[in-house]
């Protein structure tokens, strides 16, 4: 049986393989907490949308258990599971109207007329479209029918709803616009979400916790601010945001931190993460928007670097620099209607703290 009795769902040494040698999911342990809005994040391939394809049912587990509130589910048909499901195609019935598909999930489980209307009504309040119960799915744009899914995924009142991609038909504005509303839907429900992208920002904007696949495995599952802030593997850290990077040697260990000689040879001081010895090969992760270029005053680690390239961007310039033997170098430079200038070309002096560059290991 499994151990946390608050848990929602529970993934107990699950494996998948799709041949029966390579395998898709490996021993994944996992507990998703009720309530919990927790999205699956990860590269085409990583293993994130099987999970969720084998939480549904759609997929069998080859190895181990996943239990939903305490209850095995391996055996238990998907349309016994009690779970709601919203794709990235919407999946909705185009001969039938917006509320006969709301209606569909409650007709397969025996609710009485007067129950339907009365969860159809409240559903479409909640997606914000009460006016649009007769119309056809052909008859909405993308952001309502995609609505609609939303609204039929939760009119049952499921004790776990699943997202497989929902907002990628979606054009940018108003994929963000419902990354809000499906959070606030959600704060609003107390409902359990789990939620599959590709998409980091999207993750980042909605998720309480994240956990970041690679090739099968969770490489590391945080809330937003902590998987950003102090990401545990370089791949982590690339993945998550934008990062430079620079390799290494570590020269020198004091508690925290360590001093890292770049393979230009320039050392640098940083924040000890994974890297246990002196001598061991790293990978220094930094965040464009944690350098400053030409600093009021020195800071931990300062550079000469070059400016290759400047882009505006209204709220930052983003400018691509040579620094310690890396071309591609980005620091973000904040737009405070500054009036020195930046020029292509130019020598400058570069700077960050310590604590902002991470010693990781030197998988990436």
């Amino acid at each position: 049986m499994p151990q946390n009795r608050g848990a929602a769902v529970r993934f107990e040494s699950v494996q998948k393989s799709y041949d029966g040698e390579t395998l898709v999911v490996k021993n994944l342990n996992l507990d998703i907490a009720r309530g919990e809005f927790l999205t699956m994040l990860g590269p085409s391939g990583s293993g994130k949308t099987t999970c969720l394809m084998m939480l549904a049912g759609f997929e069998p587990a080859t190895h181990g258990e996943i239990f939903l509130n305490d209850r095995p589910i391996n055996n238990v048909p998907p349309h016994k599971r009690g779970i709601g499901m919203v794709f990235q195609n919407y999946a909705l019935f185009p001969h039938m109207s917006v509320a006969e598909n709301l209606a569909f999930p409650l007709q397969v489980r025996g609710m009485g007329k007067a129950e339907q209307e009365q969860r159809i009504k409240r559903a479409l309040e909640m997606v914000e479209l009460p006016q649009m119960a007769s119309r056809r799915p052909g008859q909405l744009s993308g952001g309502q029918q995609q609505r609609v899914a939303v609204a039929r995924a939760l009119v049952f009142d499921p004790e776990l709803v699943l997202m497989d991609e929902p907002l990628g038909a979606l054009d940018k504005q108003l994929r963000e616009q419902m990354q809000y509303e499906i959070k606030h839907i959600h704060e609003n429900l107390g409902v359990t979400v789990v939620y599959v992208t590709h998409d980091q920002t999207e993750a980042l904007t909605m998720s309480d916790r994240v956990a970041v696949f690679n090739d099968g495995v969770i490489q590391q599952l945080s809330p937003p601010d902590v998987l950003y802030e102090s990401p545990k593997n370089s791949f982590v850290a690339q993945f998550i945001g934008e990062n430079n990077k620079l390799n290494g040697k570590v020269t020198a260990v004091n508690g925290a931190g360590c001093t890292v000689r770049v393979d230009d040879g320039t050392e640098l001081r940083a924040d000890k993460v994974n890297v246990a010895n002196v001598g061991d090969r790293t990978t220094l992760s930094l965040r464009p928007e944690r350098m400053e270029i030409e600093p009021d005053q020195p800071l931990d680690n300062m550079l000469k670097g070059r400016i290759e390239e400047l882009i505006y961007l209204g709220d930052h310039i983003r400018v691509r620099m040579s620094v310690a033997g890396n071309p591609e170098f980005i620091v973000k430079v904040r737009n405070r209607g500054q009036r020195r200038k930046l020029d292509e070309g130019q020598e400058v002096n570069v700077g960050w703290a310590a604590a902002d560059c991470k010693a990781l290991d030197a998988v990436a």
